[in-house]
């Protein structure tokens, strides 16, 4: 693995998030991502790293397998396993050196780190129905990984963690509920254990997960550099004054659910600055730097909502970070599967600047390898935390399954945009993925289309579907030239496919 990601240790010993976090550091440590109930990701080699005494003699055992090493001048180790079988019955790993290390109920599966924004990170026990869902969370074969919050400057070497975690009803309510949805119905499918890594943090934008030496060689640069250095005058202040309005905020937002009325008081952002997690490439250091190269499927993102307004960045942006983790990783091209945004009126319901961040979501399916699940009808349009993330999880699963395990019957894909072209005051839509295209449409209910002619000015249009395609229309608009469907911040969705995903919203047009 690069050397860089190797970066030298902390002064505070308690944050490494090692197995054995008492011993000193002539001792052998595994990186923070092994404890007791991992799962270790079947059918490629899978690496095994930590520390050690300079010079040291390692040796780790899993089932039939042993690999030795030596550690290096700084005391790093790493092997590598070989390709392995999924297998859920767990095993003992063991660590040996100068001490030895033995971790428990190991398994073999399917592995995918889940990363984003607040709602990759909202916890199943605040999820729709998450009593029931709790209730019924007994899945050995399902296991959760939580990364602590530990923004950094630099790159480090580990992270602290909650340990792996096998779900049950005592433990699952702390799961992402996107993670969680997603492994389970995974799991079920492939009948194999399926372990989430989950490293995500509320509210920050991607700026943060990517490296920062990559961010620097984007067109998007100049702009953060100007905003950073700003940020940088000011931050002292900020930080000095951030305790006492977050305290005010969190009393009134508690008065606000006793009484039902608003929180009259702005949300207070966290000061930006150095060691935040808002610094460029703070979160990639600190957060996914320490898991590589921890053996995976793919990854899963859901985040976005911190960049909307700034499209055009975002999707120079998206897609430079799927391929720099990629690479971080040395597995090839990953698979990489996001969720689009879902719909929300941020207080405007027909503007368009999260229809403009979708659309630049959509940038990195130009890469190999990389999915998305449409989510345009299970938002809500006042709440940008939506609850039901049931259908946010299983779509992604659905896409996993018929994208990246090729399981036959499997239709993960709701119907895709694939040519519009004028008929006489109409335009002819067809699709891929359309099979028993449908429109769910209420009388006098809007349908989602917009036609324009050469003026650029968009009008509600009427939609018929016929043989998997759709004629668009308007009585406003005799010549037409560009279509849109489900293009506004919280837009009417009509169109799905016989599987029930819903169409992804699109637009013809570039104005």
């Amino acid at each position: 693995m690069p050397a860089y990601r190797f970066s030298v240790l902390g002064a505070t010993l308690a944050a490494l998030g090692f197995v054995a976090p008492h011993l000193s550091l002539a001792e052998v440590m595994l990186a923070s991502p092994f404890t007791d109930h991992a799962v270790l990701q079947r059918d490629i080699p899978v690496p095994i790293w930590g520390r050690g005494a300079a010079g040291e003699k390692i040796t780790a055992r899993f089932r039939d397998q042993t690999a030795e090493t030596t550690t290096d001048a700084q005391g790093r180790w790493s092997v590598r396993l070989k390709p392995m079988p999924a297998d859920s019955k767990g095993a003992d790993l063991f660590i040996s050196g100068q001490n030895s290390i033995t971790l428990h109920d190991i398994v073999v599966g399917e592995v995918w780190l889940a990363s984003g924004q607040s709602n990759m990170e909202w916890p199943l026990t605040l999820a729709k129905d998450a009593k029931a869902e709790i209730a019924s969370a007994a899945l050995p074969l399902v296991r959760h990984l939580k990364i602590e919050h530990v923004p950094s400057d630099t790159p480090v070497d580990s992270v602290k963690t909650s340990g792996w975690q096998v779900a049950s009803p005592e433990t699952a309510g702390v799961f992402s509920a996107v993670g969680y949805f997603f492994a389970r119905e995974l799991s079920a499918k492939l009948n194999v254990p399926v372990g989430i890594i989950h490293s995500s943090w509320g509210g920050t934008p991607i700026e943060s997960w990517l490296d920062e030496r990559i961010l620097k060689t984007t067109k998007a640069w100049p702009r953060f550099e100007k905003k950073w250095e700003e940020a940088l005058k000011v931050f002292p202040q900020k930080k000095a004054e951030y305790a006492a309005l977050d305290r005010a905020w969190q009393k009134a937002n508690e008065e606000s659910r006793t009484t039902g009325k608003p929180n009259p008081l702005p949300w207070p952002h966290p000061p930006v600055g150095p060691g935040t997690a808002y610094a460029p490439g703070g979160l990639f250091n600190g957060m996914i730097v320490p898991l590589i190269p921890y053996a995976l499927r793919g990854a899963l993102w859901y985040q976005g909502e911190s960049n909307v307004g700034r499209p055009a960045e975002y999707a120079e942006l998206f897609p430079a970070m799927i391929q720099d983790w990629r690479k971080s990783w040395g597995q090839n091209d990953f698979s990489f599967l996001f969720v689009q945004l879902p719909n929300y009126a941020d207080h405007n319901p027909t503007g368009r600047s999260w229809a403009e961040l979708r659309d630049a979501q959509n940038a990195a399916l130009k890469l190999r390898g990389v999915g998305e699940a449409i989510t345009i009808d299970v938002g809500e349009a006042e709440n940008l935390h939506p609850t039901n993330k049931k259908p946010v999880g299983e779509r992604l699963a659905l896409v996993a399954e018929s994208e990246v395990y090729k399981i036959a019957g499997v239709e993960g894909i709701g119907p895709l945009f694939a040519s519009a072209q004028r008929e006489g005051s109409a335009m002819r839509v067809k699709f891929t993925h359309a099979k028993g295209l449908v429109a769910v449409v209420q009388a006098n209910s809007p349908t989602g289309f917009e036609i324009a002619a050469a003026d650029k000015v968009f009008h509600a249009a009427n939609a018929v579907v016929e043989n998997e395609t759709v004629a668009v229309s308007s009585p406003e608009v005799k010549e037409p030239v560009a279509v849109r469907y489900a293009f506004t911040n919280n837009p009417p969705v009509s169109l799905y496919s016989a599987a029930g995903l819903p169409a992804a919203p699109f637009r013809t047009d570039d104005w």
